[in-house]
């Protein structure tokens, strides 16, 4: 295909456009501007003296200009009849007087492609949420009106041109009958240092074992640690769970897990018991029991680290990236969304999760009654506020973006075979 620039003074007869149309190359016809589509008509128009036409010719010339210009048979009808009126084609079209002004300007568009491409395109909400805070807690000014846009407008934007311009096997546990843990949903009442733990592996390749992703979230609230491991033998296991217990601020009073072995084997249990933490684990046929951490294995665990193969013996910068980078921005900087419960006409228990419910991990434990006794010996609130206020939520998302890039390029040239 290819674009041309046509001159209607190469076609002097209605014969000559007709052998034109019934040509087989396809063509392509660019104009400037639509003024210049409608002055072309106009000078097609007389060259080929269309008003001394018959009936039949009067039709051949319409096909041509049809083709030519791309507008339907119905437009070129009136453009012709406005010609013959009034001996032009002008563009009458304008801007209506009613419009109404538009609240959100290209550069909004643009600072929210931003945000999206910083924070992995959140849900509406918690962007929202960014926007907010980015305006009112950092004090950026450019934020001034996205600070304040409804969530059914966010979509709006994120549906328009001028953002799409800027965008675009596990394996299954084996079943067994073990005595270790108590088999029931955990009760924290409130209380923050309820883990909810699961596992996620990198996948093997070409007989190389990936490493593994130890994955634990507080169920009250939602704060998150991610460390990866070579294995999930003891040799691996017991060092990473000491170091995940240590990454909370607060204490830790329960551990839940699903059935898997990695997790209910009497050395975990004797670690978790000298610790004072009750250990738990999902209950047959309740799905939910996990639902959780689970939702953040594909949410935050796949969503920042992919599916792609990475070998074990890596597991250390991957763990490194993860205390430093990771989970400092999923606890600090991401918003989540906390659920209302409320009992409906039937009597069932439903939950809602209200705007004003969105919030980040940290804020939500210092919402919390009585938070600063569930803190460890040692770790304030003034500690923990520093690391919050030490980058805004963009500057986190934007070092985690980074360092990621940075850490997967080291990846995939150690993984490449000396030339």
């Amino acid at each position: 295909m290819m674009i041309v620039k046509l001159h209607p003074d190469q076609l002097h007869t209605v014969d000559a456009v007709r052998s034109f149309l019934q040509g087989t190359q396809q063509l392509d016809f660019e104009f400037l501007s639509r003024g210049d589509k409608y002055q072309w008509i106009e000078q097609s128009l007389r060259h080929l003296g269309y008003l001394w036409l018959n009936k039949r010719d009067k039709g051949v010339v319409k096909m041509y200009l049809a083709k030519v210009t791309g507008l339907s048979r119905a437009q070129i009808t009136r453009l012709i009849k406005q010609c013959r009126e009034t001996g032009y084609i002008k563009d009458h079209r304008g801007r209506p007087s009613n419009a109404f002004p538009r609240r959100y300007r290209p550069q909004d568009i643009a600072l929210l492609a931003e945000v999206d491409a910083l924070h992995g395109t959140l849900s509406g909400l918690a962007t929202r949420k960014l926007c907010e805070r980015a305006y009112e807690v950092f004090g950026d000014q450019r934020f001034e009106r996205l600070a304040r846009i409804s969530n059914g407008h966010l979509y709006n934007l994120r549906h328009s041109r001028a953002y799409q311009r800027r965008r675009h096997h596990v394996d299954t546990t084996r079943r067994s009958t073990v005595s270790i843990g108590e088999r029931r949903k955990p009760r924290p009442e409130g209380r923050p240092g309820f883990l909810r733990v699961d596992t996620v592996h990198q996948g093997d390749l070409d007989g190389i074992k990936g490493l593994y992703h130890i994955n634990a979230v507080d169920e009250v609230t939602q704060m998150q640690v991610v460390l990866s491991v070579e294995r999930i033998s003891e040799r691996y296991l017991l060092p990473a769970l000491t170091q995940l217990l240590d990454a909370f601020p607060f204490v830790i009073l329960g551990f839940h897990a699903d059935n898997g072995s990695e997790y209910i084997n009497h050395t975990v249990a004797k670690l978790l018991d000298k610790l004072r933490i009750e250990l738990t684990k999902s209950r047959a046929r309740q799905c939910n029991d996990n639902a959780l951490v689970e939702s953040k294995n594909g949410s935050v665990v796949r969503k920042h680290l992919g599916y792609e193969h990475i070998p074990g013996r890596f597991a250390q910068q991957v763990n490194d990236w993860n205390l430093t980078v990771l989970s400092p921005y999923l606890n600090y900087h991401r918003p989540c969304l906390f659920p209302d419960e409320v009992i409906d006409e039937r009597g069932r228990r439903r939950k809602r999760y209200p705007y004003r419910n969105l919030m980040t991990p940290y804020e939500k434990l210092k919402s919390l009654p009585h938070a600063q006794q569930s803190l460890k010996p040692g770790i304030t609130f003034d500690q923990l506020d520093a690391i919050a206020m030490q980058h805004s939520d963009n500057d986190a998302a934007r070092l985690l973006n980074e360092t990621r890039q940075q850490l997967f390029r080291l990846i995939h040239t150690a993984r490449q075979p000396a030339a």
